[in-house]
């Protein structure tokens, strides 16, 4: 009469303890693919952090590289030449006109004084030091006005909206993304006017500009190394580019960036 509840009550523990093994072991593998899961999401995270400080570094190292290309070039076309000629009026005194001999002086002290100026701003733009120190704006309005001095083209520079600060990380990889842009009118477009406008609206910056020059198949230059750069370093923005582009009608590449993501703090960009 006991056998049968005894069976039951064996079968049922059995049972039990089954179920909770394979509550267990199912329990087990959960936390373990969980924990997969999450070893793989801090490992993407990782990567796309290093990815971006590398691509901030790039830009950091090919900003100072742009910079001395420009004050090689500023030193030898402009300074060297204003040294040169203040030298030649020297040299070429003429003591026995003391009138004439006073305004070749005055000459170059005026002349020597342009190019310690020159020289003054040179030291301002190196590196990344006006980014920092002034924002994008006053950057690319420095840039554009290296451009103005060659003589070779007509700038005309603006901005909309209301500006706000964005990380100095962001400023950084923005401020190369439209070198970028500038280095690929000069070298190849053979433009003579360039148009930039900085439009802030509520949620993103955008950045247009425009040249009269050459313009090129998109189709056939998907893959240039120039406009990769462009669209990579935009995506490292969370933003994104669009290119118009035909022949011999210029060029308006148009990038646009969130600022919820990249700004640091909403309030008037006036200067820092």
């Amino acid at each position: 009469m006991l056998k049968a509840p005894t069976e039951f009550i064996i079968a049922f523990i059995l049972i039990s303890v089954l179920l909770i093994f394979a509550m267990a072991v199912f329990i087990s593998v959960v936390i373990y693919r969980y924990q997969q899961k999450q070893n793989l999401y801090f490992k993407d995270i990782e990567t796309l952090k290093a990815a971006h400080e590398n691509t901030l570094l790039q830009s950091q190292l090919e900003i100072q590289e742009q910079t001395f290309q420009n004050i090689s070039r500023e030193i030898h076309d402009n300074i060297g030449l204003k040294l040169t000629l203040a030298k030649l009026y020297l040299n070429t005194l003429e003591f026995a006109d003391r009138d004439k001999a006073i305004e070749q002086v005055n000459d170059s002290v005026n002349i020597i004084g342009e190019a310690i100026k020159d020289l003054s701003d040179l030291s301002r733009s190196m590196s990344s030091e006006i980014i920092t120190n002034n924002g994008i704006i006053k950057a690319l309005e420095h840039e554009l006005n290296q451009l103005k001095k060659s003589g070779l083209y007509q700038i005309t520079f603006s901005t909309t909206g209301k500006p706000v600060y964005l990380s100095n990380n962001t400023e950084l990889v923005l401020f190369r993304i439209v070198q970028e842009v500038l280095n690929n009118i000069v070298k190849h477009a053979a433009a003579t006017d360039i148009n930039m406008q900085l439009h802030f609206s509520q949620n993103h910056l955008i950045i247009t500009i425009q040249d009269n020059g050459r313009g090129f198949n998109i189709n056939e230059n998907q893959g240039g190394a120039g406009l990769q750069n462009i669209k990579n370093r935009t995506a490292i923005l969370k933003g994104d580019v669009q290119i118009n582009s035909t022949g011999y009608c210029g060029t308006e590449i148009k990038i646009k960036i969130p600022l919820y993501e990249n700004k640091e703090k909403l309030q008037t960009n006036t200067g820092r």
